[in-house]
C-alpha cells in the first residue's frame, strides 16, 4: 500500500483497487485517552454487576428495531398504535411460551432416561474416561506434594441444586417480563428518544448526524436480526428433517434446539455438535450411526454459516472475524448466553457509530474486515 502526501492531507492508495482513502484521524491527547480508558473500565465493571437489569433493556431495544416494520404495517391498516404494539408483544409471548410448552414433554423424556443411559455411555467412552482419570490422579499426586500436611482442609458448600435452578428460572421469567413491558412502550412511543436527542443537540450538523446514525443503526440491526432469524429457521427445519431420517426421536425438539443455538455464533453450533454426539451415542449402537446426526448438523451449519449467511449480510456487516470471536467470548463471560447472542449486534452498532464520527473513524476502521479476504 503506497502513501502519498497531498498538501497537508495524507492519503493511502490501495494497490488492488487503485483508490485513495484519506488517512484516518487518530487521537493525540494522552490525557484524554487515559480518561477514556478509565471510563470504559468503570462502565464495563458496572455492566458486569447490572447484567440482570441491562440485558432485558438491550434486548427490548433490539427487538423494537426489528419489529418496527411490523408495527408500521399494522398502523397503515388504521390499527391504533397502542393496539398494534400490544398485538405484536402478545403474539411474540404466545409463540415463545407455546413453543416452550410443546417442547417440555420431549425434553423431560430425554432428561428422564438420561440416568438409565449413563452406563451405556460410560462403556462407549471408556477409553476417554480412563485417560481423564489418569490425568486427575496425576493432578492429585502433584497437589499432595505441594500441600502442607498441617494445613487443614476447608470444604465449601454451595446452595442446593433446587435453589439454584429455581433462582435461575425466576431470573429468566423476570427478564422476559421486563423485556416485554419495555418493548411495548418502546413500540408505542415511536421516535421519542430520537426527537428528544435532536432537540438538545446544539448545531444543525449534529442533528443531521444523529438522525443519520439512528436510521443506519435501525436499518442495519433490523436487517441483521431478520436475516439471522430466517436463516436459523431454515437451519432448524433442516436439522429436524435430518434428525428424523437419522432415526432420532422428537425431531421437532432437535430442530428447535438448532434454531435457538444458532443465535450464538460459533459457540452455539459447537454446543449443538456436542449434544448431537451424546444423543447419537445414547440412541444408536454403531459408531458411524451415532455420529451421523452430529455430522449432518455440522454440515448444515457450515453451509449456512460459511456460505449463505455471509453473502446475505456482506453489504451490512464487514466485521473483523477475530474481533467477533473476542466479543463473543467476552460478552459470554459477562452475561452468559444472552451476552453471546447480543455480542455481534452490539459490535456492529459500535462500528456504525464509529464510522460516522470523525474522531472515532480510526477505531471503526479497526473493527472492520478486509472485503478482499475470501
Amino acid at each position: 500500500m503506497d502513501t502519498h502526501i497531498l498538501g497537508t492531507q495524507t492519503v493511502e492508495t490501495d494497490p488492488d483497487t487503485s483508490e485513495e482513502r484519506p488517512a484516518l484521524p487518530l487521537p493525540q491527547d494522552l490525557k484524554t485517552l487515559l480518561l477514556l480508558g478509565i471510563f470504559i473500565l468503570l462502565f464495563l465493571y458496572a455492566l458486569y454487576f447490572l447484567g440482570e437489569l441491562v440485558v432485558p433493556i438491550i434486548f427490548a431495544f433490539m427487538l423494537c428495531m426489528a419489529l418496527r416494520p411490523a408495527l408500521d404495517f399494522l398502523t397503515r391498516l388504521h390499527i391504533p398504535k397502542f393496539a398494534a404494539g400490544l398485538a405484536i408483544v402478545l403474539m411474540g409471548a404466545t409463540c415463545l411460551f407455546g413453543t416452550a410448552y410443546l417442547l417440555s414433554g420431549p425434553t423431560s423424556a430425554w432428561l428422564a432416561k438420561a440416568p438409565e443411559s449413563l452406563p451405556t455411555l460410560q462403556t462407549r467412552l471408556a477409553g476417554l474416561i480412563e485417560m481423564t482419570d489418569k490425568i486427575q490422579k496425576a493432578g492429585k499426586e502433584v497437589e499432595k506434594i505441594n500441600t502442607d500436611p498441617k494445613t487443614p482442609e476447608v470444604a465449601v458448600k454451595g446452595p442446593p441444586l433446587t435453589n439454584f435452578l429455581f433462582s435461575g428460572t425466576r431470573a429468566i421469567i423476570i427478564g422476559l417480563i421486563t423485556t416485554a413491558v419495555l418493548l411495548y412502550f418502546l413500540l408505542i412511543s415511536g421516535d421519542l428518544f430520537l426527537r428528544r436527542l435532536i432537540e438538545i443537540l446544539p448545531t444543525m450538523s449534529d442533528k443531521k448526524q444523529a438522525v443519520t446514525i439512528s436510521n443506519e443503526i435501525e436499518r442495519t440491526v433490523s436487517g441483521y436480526l431478520a436475516t439471522i432469524t430466517l436463516m436459523n429457521l431454515a437451519v432448524g427445519c433442516l436439522t429436524g428433517i435430518a434428525a428424523y431420517f437419522c432415526g432420532l426421536s422428537d425431531p421437532i425438539m432437535w430442530g428447535t434446539l438448532a434454531f435457538v443455538l444458532n443465535f450464538a455464533p460459533y459457540i452455539g453450533p459447537l454446543v449443538g455438535v456436542g449434544i448431537f454426539v451424546l444423543a447419537g451415542l445414547l440412541t444408536f449402537d454403531s459408531l458411524w450411526h451415532a455420529f451421523l446426526p452430529a455430522s449432518l448438523y455440522l454440515a448444515i451449519h457450515i453451509a449456512e454459516g460459511e456460505g449463505i449467511t455471509p453473502i446475505l449480510l456482506a453489504r451490512r456487516f464487514t466485521l473483523n472475524p477475530v474481533l467477533v470471536i473476542i466479543s463473543l467470548i467476552f460478552w459470554y463471560w459477562m452475561w452468559g448466553v444472552a451476552g453471546a447472542v447480543l455480542a455481534v449486534p452490539m459490535l456492529a452498532t459500535l462500528k456504525l457509530v464509529c464510522d460516522r464520527i470523525e474522531s472515532l473513524m480510526a477505531f471503526g476502521h479497526f473493527l472492520g474486515s478486509d472485503a478482499r479476504v475470501k
